[in-house]
C-alpha cells in the first residue's frame, strides 16, 4: 500500500509536511508523527511541519509549526495529511514543491497531489501513518509514538466510533509495544475538565434544539461567541459531542458563527451525512463531516436536509 509513499520520501532531501486548518488531534498527531518517523529513520533529511498553531493540542511534543521561507520548497517534497480539499490545507505554499504526496483517510474530495495514498477505511490519519511505519519497518521515536496514539484516540472517539475495528486495536498495540506511550498524560490533556470548561459544556447542553425526526442542533452566533470569550475550536469542534449520546437522536449539527462564515460540524450515529457536507462545500467521513456555510439560513437548510434522512432510508 505504501510503496509509492516511501519511494517519494526516500527520493527527496527536504520534506515539508502540511495538514488541515484548525487542526484537531489527528491532524497534529499525524503531522508530528510522520515528521519524527522520517527524522528517526532518515536523519540526513531536512523535515519541517508547517501550518497554523496547534491550539489545545499544543501538549503534543514538537507541535509548534516550523517557520520556513518560500525558497525551501524548491526541490522539496510536500506531504499533505488528513485532508482532501485544497481550501482546507493549512499554508497554501505546498503547491510550490517539486512534488506533492497526500496521505489521508477522508472520502476523496478533489485532486490536490501527484501521489495519493487515500484510505477512508482507517479510523484516523494517525492510524494510517502508524500502518505506514509498521509496513515499511520504520523505527518509532517516543515523540512519534505518542503523537500518533493521541490522534488515534481522538479521531476514534476513544475507540468508540464505528470506524474502530480490529486493525485499529492492532495498530494501537503496535504503538503501545514501543513502551513509549504515556496514556495518563494523553488522556489528562485531552479529557480533564476544569470547572469553567464543565460549566461551558453545561451551557451548551441547555442550547440543544431537536426536531421531530431525530435531529439535534446547536447554533451559536457571534454575539454569543464574544460573550463566551473562548476560541472558535472549543465551541465548534469541542461542543459537537454534547449531542452524541442523546436517546432518539440519530444525527446532529453544531453551528458556530465566525467573521468568515458559519462553521458546521455534522455527525450521525446512523446515516451517511457526508453528501450533505459536500453539497455545502465541505467533506469528511460518512458519519463525521463539516463545512463552512454562508449564514444562518444555510445552516437551517442543513438541519432540514438532516431531518429528511430517516425518510430517505426507508
Amino acid at each position: 500500500m505504501f510503496e509509492a509513499a516511501i519511494g517519494e520520501i526516500k527520493k527527496y532531501g527536504r520534506i515539508i509536511i502540511h495538514r488541515h486548518t484548525n487542526p484537531d488531534g489527528d491532524a497534529i498527531g499525524s503531522q508530528v508523527g510522520l515528521k519524527h518517523i522520517i527524522k528517526e529513520n532518515f536523519p540526513e533529511k531536512e523535515v519541517y511541519a508547517v501550518g497554523d498553531a496547534a491550539g489545545r493540542y499544543a501538549f503534543i511534543e514538537d507541535s509548534a509549526p516550523d517557520m520556513i521561507p518560500d525558497e525551501y520548497y524548491k526541490g522539496a517534497l510536500s506531504v499533505v495529511l488528513d485532508t482532501s480539499a485544497k481550501a482546507l490545507v493549512s499554508d497554501g505554499r505546498y503547491v510550490l514543491a517539486d512534488k506533492i504526496l497526500r496521505m489521508d483517510h477522508h472520502i476523496f474530495c478533489e485532486e490536490i497531489a501527484d501521489v495519493d495514498i487515500d484510505e477512508p477505511s482507517f479510523e484516523s490519519c494517525c492510524g494510517l501513518i502508524a500502518a505506514f511505519a509498521k509496513e515499511c519497518n520504520l523505527k518509532l521515536s517516543p515523540v512519534a509514538a505518542n503523537a500518533l496514539y493521541t490522534g488515534m484516540v481522538t479521531d476514534s472517539g476513544r475507540f468508540r466510533y464505528d470506524s474502530t475495528n480490529a486493525r485499529t486495536f492492532s495498530l494501537a498495540s503496535f504503538l503501545m509495544e514501543t513502551g513509549y506511550i504515556d496514556t495518563a498524560r494523553i488522556f489528562r490533556n485531552l479529557y480533564s475538565d476544569d470547572l469553567s470548561s464543565a460549566r461551558l459544556r453545561a451551557s451548551f447542553v441547555l442550547k440543544i434544539k431537536t426536531t421531530d425526526h431525530g435531529t439535534a442542533y446547536i447554533y451559536t452566533d457571534k454575539d454569543e461567541m464574544k460573550a463566551l470569550g473562548v476560541d472558535t475550536f472549543t465551541v465548534s469542534r469541542g461542543m459537537v459531542g454534547t449531542m452524541s449520546d442523546l436517546k432518539g437522536i440519530d444525527s446532529w449539527a453544531n453551528f458556530t458563527e465566525t467573521d468568515d462564515g458559519v462553521l458546521c460540524e455534522l455527525r450521525s450515529a446512523k446515516y451517511n451525512i457526508n453528501p450533505i457536507a459536500v453539497k455545502h462545500g465541505g467533506g469528511g467521513h460518512a458519519k463525521a463531516s463539516g463545512a463552512t456555510l454562508k449564514d444562518k439560513e444555510e445552516a437551517m437548510q442543513v438541519v432540514a436536509e438532516l431531518d429528511r434522512l430517516p425518510g430517505e432510508d426507508v
